[in-house]
This record gives C-alpha cells, structure tokens and sequence, in this order.
C-alpha cells in the first residue's frame, strides 16, 4: 500500500515563487496556497492579483489571503492536518504559533547560500557585490529572519553579464528542483538540518529609492553591477534634466569623463562616473518603452550636458 499523500500548504506571492509551487503540486497535495491580497495598480488602481495566486487558480488549489499575522495564523489552522508548508518569497514574517502548525513545520525556499544575504533581495545583492556565486538553500522557517537550519542547498555561478532578473529565474527553477528532490524524506522524517554557522553573514534588506540611483560618482564598473541587479525591474534610475529615467543596459567603456558629463560618440551615448565611463545602452523614459539609449537621445529636443541636473 502505498504512503498517503504529503498534505502541504504553499506560501508565496511574486513570480519567481510560482515554479516552487507547480513544483510542489507534483510531489504533494497542495491543499492550500496562500498569498498577499490584491494590489491596486495603475491609473485605475485596479486590485490585481499576485502571480502565484493566477497560478494556484490554474492548479485549482483553493487562495487565502489573509491582511496580517493575526489572520494567516487563523487561515492556517483552520485548513486541517498539515504535513508541511512552504514558503518561496512571501513578503512578512510569520508568528510562532502559525511556525507550529505543520507537522514537519515550513520549509522556506531562499535564494542565497545561507548565511550569506539574508533577508528581502539576496539576488540584488550578490550581483551588486560582484560575487561569483551564488545559489538556493532550502532551509527550515523559524522566527528569525532567514536565521534557520539549512536542510539543503546547491550552488550556480553568476555570469559575467547575468542579470538580476535572469540569475532569479535560474534560481526559481533550481529551488522548485531541489524542494521536490529533498521534501519525501524530511516529511519521512529520514532528513535533518543544520545550524548555520556564526560566521558569514551577511543582509539583503528591501530597496529603498535612493538603491535605484545610479552616483556618476562611482567608478563605472559598479554602476553596470547596479544596473545588471536591477534589471528588468525595479531598474537603476539616472536623473536626466528633471526627468528619471530608467537604465536597462549598460557597459563601462575606457573614456575620460568629468563624472556626470554626457557625450554622443559615434552614436553611442556615455557618461562620465567616477572612473571610466558608462555606455547607456537600453533605456526607458517615463511613459515610454525599452528603447536604445542613441535613438532615446536623438528624440531629445536638446541633449543634455550632464545628469543629474
């Protein structure tokens, strides 16, 4: 006779969560997901729903959403036995009482190598870095943030031009894989975890405005890792004559610059930083799409002769 199914509860809200969930549908019965409520977005300020709730609509796995700690701990313990959940990305800490629940507890999906970049962004901040690798620990949730053993973890290495949004969705398949490679046997109980050490650790918090702004200051090869970390999205920004725009692409290029000059050099925009210079490569103006940074600067009534004016 066979086992029956593990019975799991999923967690999750944005995009890069949604592999760990179909993932996880595979390897047990969903029974729950759970995810943030709506936001409103746009002009119209329509509620639209977060990525891993459209994708648990697909699997036909009944959406909670509760508003805060108080409410997900209700909504847990009002679903029945739970053999384990999990976690990839779900935006809030979760309470004691709610960690205590599943039998075999949560299993949160992080994508860093534990201890190294707890916290909000570890892909952000391992390209900002200019760390060479990186990859996924599948660790066990407790109230700490990202402070819990870890039952597993691989490892990838970061290419030379890799983005962020690029190496998050490397990472988001390479969790979903090692989630349903290790989850039989910790439910089975056949697997433990180890304390992280004491030694090497390091924070990834939320972004704040002033993260996305590039310093012309700055030598030109960490502005092509900061824009590389925050592309596509949220994007490094570059004040231009009053206007923020947003850098997609860029590269550092041997040239003399004041930091902060903008020149046009066959046909290629640079700007001076604080050693080097930085070739803007794809850009976007407020309102605008992707475009290249020579025909986003021909469309320019007059070019301007620095930012951050």
């Amino acid at each position: 006779m066979s086992p029956p199914p593990i019975r799991a509860v999923f967690l999750g809200t944005p995009a890069a969560a949604v592999p760990t969930l179909v993932s996880l549908a595979t390897a047990a019965e969903v029974v729950a997901v759970v995810t943030r409520p709506d936001k409103p977005r746009g002009r119209s300020a329509r509620p639209v729903p977060s990525p891993v709730k459209e994708a648990a609509a697909k699997l036909g796995v009944a959406v909670l959403q509760p508003a805060n700690a108080s409410e997900l701990t209700g909504a847990l313990a009002g679903i029945g036995p739970i053999d384990v959940g999990v976690i990839t990305a779900y935006g809030t800490l979760i309470r004691p009482e709610a960690l205590a629940i599943p039998t075999r507890g949560f299993l949160n999906v992080h994508f860093s190598l534990l201890p190294r970049w707890r916290g909000a962004n570890p892909v952000v901040a391992a390209v900002l870095a200019g760390d060479e690798e990186t990859g996924v620990s599948l660790m066990v949730l407790e109230q700490g943030l990202d402070t819990g053993p870890v039952v597993a973890g691989r490892t990838v290495t970061i290419g030379r031009d890799e983005t962020g949004g690029e190496l998050t969705t490397r990472l988001a398949a390479l969790g979903a894989q090692l989630l349903v490679d290790v989850l039989p046997g910790w439910v089975a109980g056949a697997m433990s975890a180890t304390p992280q050490p004491g030694m090497g650790v390091t924070h990834a918090p939320k972004l704040a405005k002033p993260d996305l702004l590039l310093d012309m200051s700055v030598p030109a090869d960490g502005l092509v890792r900061r824009i590389r970390a925050l592309a596509p999205s949220p994007g490094a920004r570059l004040m231009v004559e009053g206007v923020v725009l947003r850098v997609l692409a860029g590269r550092r290029i041997e040239q003399d610059l004041a930091a902060g000059k903008v020149v046009v050099l066959d046909e290629r925009v640079l700007v001076g930083t604080g050693r080097g210079a930085l070739e803007l490569l794809t850009v976007q103006a407020p309102g605008k799409s992707p475009m290249n940074a020579a025909a986003w600067m021909r469309g320019l009534r007059t070019r301007p002769s620095e930012v951050g004016s």
